[in-house]
């Protein structure tokens, strides 16, 4: 393989080359031929001669799979083999000399073996070590008497929109595919993909079968495990970063699962609105709607209202990356944590536990500038009992307005209102107080529970 130093020094002979080429074939002399001492012709056949070198020392450590079930096996031909042009139905990567394999989780669903094909015509069967859905990552384990040839992985932190990568896979059951591309983006999350989503974007060709396979940069390394396409458009395919891979990876081999820390709140992203309400840039951090009793959060202090904009120094500004830093630390690690609470930034120290499921609720954001369109009672034990609320006091809203603010909002009937401008109400008539005790025309923060799961929402008065 090329040193770093030397492919760049040919990649700007590339760039250099171009001009002189579109010289030659534009010449004074049409006719004439570019010949083979062509300076220009040469320096671009140096590149394709790197880009092919790197292309043959990847394809190896790249697999074919099959997941095998009762109707695979329905379908195998005499002798029992399957027949030969048999399409495969994902990529995998092999991380070791030992056999272990890594691939996308949707790409082997409930199988527990999966036939294995390398580059070298042979088949194993491979057992499934250990499954993440949450990132939608998988690691298998073939027996073999022979070292094999694994990918060495880079460091997906270090990853620039722009640069160069070399996607190899199994699109349709073309065995190792080699497509060449660009890094269109990072960080790309709410795709809906898997719980932990921090995507890196390329153009590089990915197709069905791809998936599981992994995403090169020009050194070689693996920087992605290509994971997913957008159907309906053109070069927009995502890869897992290799960091977080390695991490589940690690996590699968030495446990069978994934465990990951838990901090117990229920978090909401920051509205225009909500952020000018607590105090905060709009996107800075994430606001806390509910936390979980005798949970990490509740026992270092962290309240419902608070914002949390920091983790271990980390920014905070979404759900999802909150989510995503918490799930990378480990049960019985300490975490600071960087609240705004009343205006004021306060560092706390939260040990955490085990993960549980993170409730995240988000609401519609139309805006509207009329009255507030609901009405409300005091919450009985029937009431409760029929909206499934666990609480025994409160504000209930009994009817939601067609075309209010309140329905564009999210409200709705059987939602419990718990507070008004962060202070408690229980009873219609502690609500109707707040509520006068604001002018027209001022927003309302109501923290709102609806099947014992918390949130908030700005209301504004009519005029």
């Amino acid at each position: 393989m090329l040193s770093g130093t030397v492919f760049l020094f040919r990649v700007l002979l590339y760039l250099a080359a171009i001009p002189l080429l579109s010289f030659a074939l534009a010449g004074s002399n049409q006719a004439e031929a570019v010949t083979a001492d062509s300076p220009g012709l040469r320096m671009l056949e140096e590149i394709q001669a790197v880009l092919t070198e790197l292309a043959e020392q990847t394809k190896p450590s790249v697999v074919n799979l099959f997941p095998i079930t009762s109707v695979s096996k329905l379908r195998e031909g005499p002798g029992g083999e399957r027949t030969p042009n048999a399409s495969g139905s994902g990529s995998g990567l092999i991380v070791d000399s030992e056999g272990h394999i890594v691939t996308n989780n949707h790409v082997i669903g409930d199988a527990t073996e999966i036939e294995v094909r390398f580059s070298d015509k042979t088949k194993l069967i491979a057992q499934v070590i250990g499954k993440d859905p949450d990132t939608d990552l998988a690691v298998l384990k073939v027996t073999t008497d022979r070292p094999l040839t694994n990918a060495r992985f880079g460091d997906s932190a270090g990853v620039k929109v722009g640069q160069w990568v070399l996607a190899v896979g199994n699109p349709f059951g073309l065995d190792r595919t080699v497509t060449l591309g660009v890094v269109s983006g990072i960080g790309r999350e709410n795709i809906n993909l898997s719980r932990y989503e921090n995507f890196i974007q390329t153009d590089a060709s990915i197709n069905p079968g791809n998936s599981g396979g992994p995403l090169f940069n020009l050194r070689g390394e693996v920087i992605g495990i290509n994971t997913a396409i957008i159907n309906f458009a053109q070069g927009i395919g995502f890869a897992i970063p290799s960091n977080m891979a390695k991490q589940v990876i690690d996590q699968l081999l030495a446990k069978g699962k994934v465990v990951r820390g838990w901090l117990g709140v229920g978090i909401q992203p920051l509205t225009a609105e909500l952020a000018k309400k607590f105090g905060v840039a709009e996107g800075e951090g994430v606001l806390v709607n509910e936390v979980f009793e005798k949970d990490p959060a509740a026992l270092a202090g962290i309240k419902p209202g608070d914002v949390i904009v920091r983790i271990d120094g980390s920014l905070v500004d979404s759900p999802n990356k909150l989510s995503r830093l918490i799930g990378t630390l480990p049960p019985g690690s300490t975490s600071k944590i960087e609240v705004v609470r009343d205006l004021k930034y306060l560092l706390l120290d939260v040990p955490l536990t085990e993960r549980r499921d993170v409730v995240s609720a988000s609401l519609p954001q139309t805006r509207t500038d009329i009255k507030l369109g609901l009405d409300v009672q005091d919450l009985t034990l029937g009431l409760a009992e029929k909206f499934k609320l666990r609480e025994s006091r409160g504000v209930l809203i009994t009817k939601v307005d067609p075309n209010s603010l309140a329905q564009a909002e999210g409200l709705r009937e059987g939602d419990l209102i718990k507070e008004v401008n962060r202070t408690e109400v229980s009873s219609v008539g502690e609500f109707t107080s707040a509520i006068a005790r604001s002018r027209r025309g001022d927003t309302l923060l109501l923290r709102v529970l609806r099947e014992n799961r918390a949130f908030y929402v700005v209301l504004k008065s009519s005029d």
